[in-house]
């Protein structure tokens, strides 16, 4: 990688900047993000009256409003990321805010399974670009530590949205019928426009920009899968998140299921969400003295113990509330050490074709994720243990990738670039 890549991103990590106060970008940057939580999150205790609705057959056919939107969101990633690299920023995300609050509404008016399905695929790519261009935006301002800080205090702002979506549409289903828990996306697109329209700038000058051709999409794509700190942290991303999307699509489920508590299940949902969000504001307080990879290796190998000792206690002890979700709620506080650390790790050697990496990273995360996360939700039978063994079987998986990315050294310090 030359040094002009990096040599902008570089001043910026120890004093970024920012186009405007640091709660606010923060905030922006989380609102963005958190449109894809929003579309994935809203609608789950709706999940049961859609199935309803439609006269599905198998139970856990429900489980495809979430995959059928993961699905759009993944692949799109690697086309919206070249041209954000070449267009800029701005243009390319209005333009998916748009399509993304169009396709909300569209949602409503599906009068089949197989239309909703359809639809959700849409929005799904919309969400894609929107994701792409967030990262994108942080990494054309700051890089190393630097980025992992500000990506942390964004996945803590952007965790509140899977602590409330679930109640909003919880909320929603009290007043209007469940094609609005779909309807609140619209809305919140349309506010998103608003706000980036009015108070976000271009982020990548035109002299940073690529040209949008195959060769030099291919050449951009070839850097990212050719560095291996890069690609072996996609890899080992991808892998580790197949837990996270299983879960989102199999909650539903399982405290109505196993745990009779369909009722309460809002509230069940925003205790691991708020697990989550701690762990990132924590990782935010503590990475730039300790480093990313001391953090997340460490962590990670948590999260395998964690699952692993929860899987045993449900295995021989039977199904208990009062055991499984604590261990539960501290295997998914290990994503908020894990997540924003992995992408920036995997974002730091690719300066200005950010985009292009940004991209690259989503695809792996979502659709290679979403892949093992039906794997796992999939096997759901009643039971929480096959889905725990799944989630100890992606964790080794993960390992094994980190330890191959980093030739057998974990808890190293490459990452003091400062």
């Amino acid at each position: 990688m030359d040094a002009q890549q990096n040599s902008r991103p570089a001043l910026a990590q120890a004093r970024p900047d920012l186009p405007m106060p640091l709660w606010e970008f923060v905030g922006l940057i989380a609102a963005m993000m958190a449109l894809n939580a929003l579309a994935i999150d809203t609608m789950l205790p709706a999940l049961h009256e859609i199935s309803r609705s439609y006269a599905l057959q198998k139970q856990n056919d429900q489980q495809l409003v979430i995959f059928s939107y993961v699905l759009g969101f993944g692949a799109p990633q690697l086309v919206f990321g070249p041209i954000s690299d070449s267009f800029g920023r701005k243009k390319v995300v209005l333009g998916c805010i748009a399509a993304y609050a169009v396709t909300g509404f569209a949602c409503m008016a599906a009068t089949s399974f197989s239309m909703l399905l359809a639809t959700r695929f849409l929005q799904g790519i919309a969400a894609s670009g929107i994701r792409v261009i967030a990262v994108s935006v942080v990494r054309d301002l700051m890089g190393g530590r630097a980025m992992a800080r500000i990506m942390s205090l964004v996945m803590t702002v952007f965790m509140v949205v899977p602590i409330l979506a679930p109640s909003i549409g919880q909320g929603v289903m009290l007043f209007a019928p469940w094609q609005w828990t779909f309807g609140i996306l619209g809305l919140a697109g349309i506010a998103m426009f608003f706000w980036i329209s009015a108070r976000l700038p271009e982020t990548l000058p035109a002299e940073d920009r690529s040209p949008l051709n195959l060769k030099g999409s291919f050449r951009a794509y070839r850097q990212v899968v050719t560095n291996r700190v890069t690609f072996g942290y996609m890899c080992a991303s991808g892998v580790i998140f197949g837990a996270l999307f299983s879960y989102v699509a199999s909650s539903e489920q399982v405290f109505r299921d196993v745990f009779d508590k369909a009722d309460t299940f809002v509230l069940w949902f925003a205790g691991i969400a708020g697990a989550l969000s701690v762990a990132n504001y924590m990782n935010s307080r503590i990475v730039e003295r300790l480093g990313m990879r001391r953090v997340s290796h460490s962590v990670l190998l948590a999260f395998i113990v964690i699952a692993a000792v929860n899987t045993i206690l449900m295995a021989t002890l039977g199904q208990k509330l009062a055991i499984f979700y604590p261990l539960f709620a501290l295997t998914f506080a290990c994503f908020g050490l894990i997540g924003a650390n992995f992408n920036s790790l995997a974002m730091e050697p690719l300066g200005k074709i950010a985009g292009t990496g940004s991209a690259a990273y989503g695809f792996m995360t979502t659709t290679v994720a979403s892949f093992f996360g039906w794997m796992v939700a999939s096997r759901f039978d009643g039971s929480v243990v096959p889905i725990l063994e799944g989630y100890v079987g992606l964790g080794l998986t993960c390992l094994v990738i980190v330890l191959v990315t980093e030739r057998g050294r974990l808890f190293g310090s490459r990452d003091d670039v400062m």
